[in-house]
């Protein structure tokens, strides 16, 4: 996969940007029917026109009416005068060294969401890391998103957005039948988006569709800290895999690290993930990791977490992931050879468990380094933890 060199901006062609009360994105079959109704087009041809909409948006991937080539012109000029399928404003373009790429997003109400594409180190395919809100509200102590406040949810078509401007950036237009570079979603970006679900679950199928993008529910992921009440309906409403994030094996250290913890205790949340529709042995669910020094990565705590996904007979899988430094934070890192013999004691146990590699840490687009609010780290800040990290690695 062609990448750029570190700091590197990809050429943004000027388009128009997203207006969020006229754009066409986001909208489902029956809500682009009813603006084609308001603007005065007959009725024998409003599901004609649905579909063109439709197919050049998702498809095709059109930022202007006027590419929809197979559309009357007179067509196009009423679809232009009326609505829009713009892109947001991209802030800032980054591509790290491992080939992860960042976009800083800014939307008309000045808000800035972040979005990161990791692409596979043995393949040529990715991950897009999407976001569901401005901020976030769970205060997640090890997380750089957390310090940021929640200013609102974003979207359907802010959401939706951020696969598109991605497609553009990887020139994956129109939707591939096969070999696609953009292969799986992971819903994992800035914000809980079992807070935002109703927003989501739109995006999501939207995206799902097969007349359009057409990404298949086995390559979504949904990541939640532990919204207990939303898990069940995140499995029946959507069928998308789910990840969790669990970091602890007790209540006191999940208390401590994850203040929604208190709310939902992990009692709850196993019960919530052993009866997660469709969590068989074929489709596990993930649980993420964070390997911090001293607080969470004993020999016992591996114990403990096998213990309980044997307690509560969960077929599952645990990610492992480094800790990702970021400024401010207190937290450090676990030892490399100590989080080898976590993951080697845990798959002795017979459940998968793999050292995430940190990627994009030298732009802050690793796991837990998401953070917008125009509150951007300055070059020589970015290069200085650059070295941080390079040392402690």
């Amino acid at each position: 996969m062609r990448t750029l060199p570190l700091g590197t901006e990809p050429t943004v062609v000027k388009r128009p940007t997203l207006d969020v009360e006229r754009t066409m994105v986001g909208l489902d079959r029956s809500e682009i029917m009813g603006r084609l109704r308001r603007i005065g087009i007959p009725e024998k041809q409003i599901k004609m026109r649905t579909t063109q909409v439709w197919h050049w948006v998702y498809y095709r991937g059109v930022k202007s009416f006027d590419e929809m080539l197979n559309v009357s012109k007179d067509m196009r000029e009423k679809l232009e005068d009326n609505f829009t399928i713009g892109r947001p404003e991209i802030i800032e373009a980054l591509v790290s060294k491992d080939g992860t790429r960042k976009w800083l997003m800014k939307f008309p109400d000045g808000n800035e969401v972040e979005t990161v594409f990791i692409p596979d180190e043995t393949r040529d395919r990715g991950t897009l890391c999407v976001s569901s809100q401005v901020g976030c509200t769970l205060t997640c102590k090890f997380c750089h998103t957390g310090t940021q406040r929640l200013v609102r949810n974003l979207t359907p078509a802010e959401i939706v957005m951020q696969f598109l401007v991605a497609r553009d950036h990887l020139g994956e237009w129109p939707t591939p039948s096969e070999g696609r570079v953009l292969s799986s979603v992971v819903m994992m970006g800035m914000g809980e988006p079992l807070y935002n679900f109703d927003n989501v679950k739109k995006a999501l199928k939207i995206i799902m569709d097969e007349q359009g993008i057409s990404l298949s529910r086995r390559r979504i992921t949904l990541s939640t800290s532990g919204v207990v009440p939303e898990m069940k309906r995140c499995g029946e409403e959507l069928g998308v895999n789910l990840a969790v994030s669990l970091h602890a094996v007790n209540n006191a250290v999940r208390d401590e690290i994850m203040p929604i913890n208190k709310k939902y205790p992990l009692e709850e949340l196993l019960a919530a993930c052993r009866d997660y529709p469709g969590a068989k042995a074929s489709r596990r669910i993930t649980f993420e990791y964070v390997m911090l020094k001293d607080i969470n990565d004993s020999e016992e705590d591996a114990r403990n977490l096998v213990r309980l996904l044997r307690e509560y007979d969960i077929h599952g899988k645990v990610n492992l992931i480094p800790f990702n430094p970021w400024p401010g934070s207190d937290y450090q890192r676990s030892d490399e050879e100590q989080i080898k013999k976590f993951s080697t004691y845990v798959f002795d146990q017979g459940i998968s468990a793999p050292i995430r590699a940190p990627r994009g840490e030298d732009i802050l687009a690793a796991c837990g380094q998401l953070k917008s609010e125009s509150e951007k780290m300055r070059k020589s800040d970015r290069l200085k933890q650059q070295k941080q990290s390079e040392i402690s690695s």
